[in-house]
């Protein structure tokens, strides 16, 4: 369990040393299928911490703006919206709308539409 924990705690670090020695951009769509693809074993566990990664930030900027008085980018609002579904709300954007989507955007801007589709606010 505990080297389970370890070994997931390394992938993480190296994902965001990744996305650090990119001078703090964010990873683009060919970025992330890049890394899917040419990381051998642990390429598709990488891009999908990087994914959860992105997820929780952009919850957190949502729950802050809530909190601030500003209007959130989503309203979760009780429904379920758990780091697992990371990469079906990424995947599902980006074939809802691949005509949106260039290889050289960031993989944020995919997921907040995805979170904005997904978890309308009432107005």
């Amino acid at each position: 369990m505990k080297n389970k924990r370890t070994a997931r705690l390394s992938m993480l670090g190296f994902v965001l040393a990744l996305a650090a020695g990119a001078g703090a951009q964010a990873m683009t769509i060919r970025e992330f299928h890049t890394l899917e693809v040419k990381e051998k074993k642990e390429g598709k566990a990488y891009a999908s911490y990087y994914l959860v990664g992105v997820l929780e930030g952009l919850r957190e900027a949502s729950d802050t703006a809530r909190r601030t008085g500003q209007k959130p980018l989503f309203c979760v609002d009780g429904r379920r919206l758990e780091p697992s579904m990371a990469r079906s709300l990424f995947q599902a954007e980006l074939k809802r709308n691949a005509e949106l989507y260039e290889a050289d955007m960031p993989v944020q801007l995919v997921l907040s539409s995805a979170l904005q589709n997904s978890f309308r606010c009432a107005s």
